[in-house]
């Protein structure tokens, strides 16, 4: 039982998001703009009842769906992973799934640290998508050495941060002292450093590499690339950005605009191009520039099973197969149809859904539970209004959504192809804990809950 003196893990991710939120706001001020719209969009989304668009759970209220976000960010080191999972553990966030980028043109595997229980997700679903640098992909042998001497000279986390992880660790918790002075820190590590730590040549070196090996090894730590709120009409929002003067993603990344929304939507606006200074061997500082932060937005939609999320796979590299989308977006058009012919055979309509086991429900009891027999099937339980079902948001990634965010932000024209290269183990060895399996757990979540309704049943019609 924890200390009634401690700050709750919930109350300190709720206190580091609102942070992070607010500092990422002073570095990107197209991200309050970004915020603002969203907020508009939900806000009339809320007001038109169209709650199809958000799926139930985001219907609660404006000030929760608005409050709610994820953060990216690129680590470097085996070291900074492991420390980063104690991190975030403080905040009751925990890594789910195993992500591998490389499959898509991107040196880093990932996974998202955020919470899991439904009662930490209501409070706060923060998540960040944590991604580790891949210095084994790097072709150039010399510039692989010099990138891992550069990477594990650095310490990202300063020694007050690691000394309240510590505290925190061995007593529990963090009081409310420790606890502001602990986010304040961590939210320090994900600053924005505009002065490079290699010098402009060996930048360019990395540069030409790949952006992202230059984004993760030229700059003292990992500096927050993106805070992505979450809309419940990305489909207006992606069009209000032009108007704000925001250059977005042609496409919207995922599957396309249903009825009933599944996994995740996401799209993005050009990453801006930030002053950089370049301190040489003699000591003299050159001026340039570095391009990697930017503005998403995302909707979220009901967690599919394996079965959906094989269907949904199949689907959409049937509609990239057919349209190949282009970097500048001048086949989005033929590309959202293709989409969109293509996802016809996938049904868009909860039930059907339901039925055919493609995606996760959560089952309450109705109102009519004194009258429902508890051997009744499922089917008809439902139907005589005994047990309700409400999908389960998704609340994890897509890697080929989060390669074509990086890919649009980062560019194409990279030196350097990358072979597909999962390795999970790899991974799971750096983090030093295993990932949760996001099925295991969706079905975990979706078990429990038709248990509790039927045990209830059972109860009420022996009493009968």
């Amino acid at each position: 039982m924890q200390n009634a003196a401690f700050v709750t893990s919930d109350g300190i991710r709720s206190a580091f998001s609102a942070a992070m939120s607010e500092m990422y706001r002073l570095e990107v001020p197209a991200y309050g703009t970004l915020l603002s719209l969203v907020a508009d969009v939900n806000r009339q989304v809320l007001a038109d009842d169209r709650g199809r668009l958000a799926t139930p759970e985001a219907a609660d209220s404006l000030e929760k769906v608005s409050q709610e976000r994820h953060g990216a960010i690129r680590l470097g080191t085996a070291a900074e992973l492991a420390m980063a999972r104690r991190v975030f553990a403080i905040m009751g966030m925990f890594p789910v799934g195993y992500y591998d980028l490389s499959e898509a043109g991107i040196p880093v595997h990932s996974t998202a640290f955020r919470p899991v229980g439904d009662e930490a997700l209501g409070i706060n679903p923060f998540r960040m998508f944590t991604s580790l640098l891949r210095l084994d992909l790097i072709e150039d042998r010399a510039l692989r050495d010099e990138a891992e001497r550069i990477v594990s000279a650095r310490r990202i986390f300063s020694d007050a941060a690691v000394s309240l992880v510590e505290k925190a660790e061995s007593q529990g918790g963090l009081d409310s002292g420790d606890a502001a002075g602990f986010v304040a820190e961590v939210v320090d590590t994900f600053r924005w450093h505009s002065e490079a730590s290699v010098d402009h040549d060996l930048y360019r070196s990395l540069h030409d590499a790949h952006r992202l090996i230059a984004d993760v090894v030229s700059f003292k730590g990992p500096h927050i690339n993106h805070l992505t709120p979450r809309t419940l009409d990305i489909d207006a929002v992606h069009a209000g950005m032009i108007d704000h003067g925001m250059v977005p993603k042609a496409v919207i990344e995922g599957p396309p605009r249903r009825d009933c929304p599944i996994l995740l939507r996401q799209t993005s606006f050009k990453a801006i191009e930030e002053a950089v200074s370049f301190r040489d061997g003699t000591g003299k500082v050159h001026k340039g520039s570095h391009t990697a932060r930017f503005g998403e937005i995302e909707q979220r939609g009901i967690a599919l099973t394996p079965k959906g999320r094989a269907l949904y796979d199949r689907l959409l590299a049937q509609a990239r197969l057919e349209v190949r989308p282009s970097a500048d977006g001048s086949n989005a058009g033929a590309y959202r149809a293709a989409l969109e012919t293509a996802f016809q055979a996938f049904p868009d309509d909860w039930a059907a859904i339901r039925k055919a086991g493609l995606g996760y429900f959560s089952y309450s009891l109705g109102d009519t539970i004194s009258r429902a027999g508890a051997r009744d099937d499922l089917e008809a339980l439902i139907a005589a209004g005994a047990i309700r079902c409400e999908p389960i948001i998704y609340q994890d990634f897509l890697p080929i959504s989060a390669a074509g965010i990086f890919q649009s932000n980062l560019g194409d024209a990279d030196a350097q192809e990358f072979v597909a290269s999962p390795n999970q183990r790899l991974f799971e060895q750096a983090l030093g804990a295993k990932v949760l399996n996001e099925f295991e757990h969706y079905a975990q979540i979706e078990m429990a809950s038709l248990d509790h309704c039927l045990r209830r049943l059972e109860r009420s019609a022996s009493a009968a």
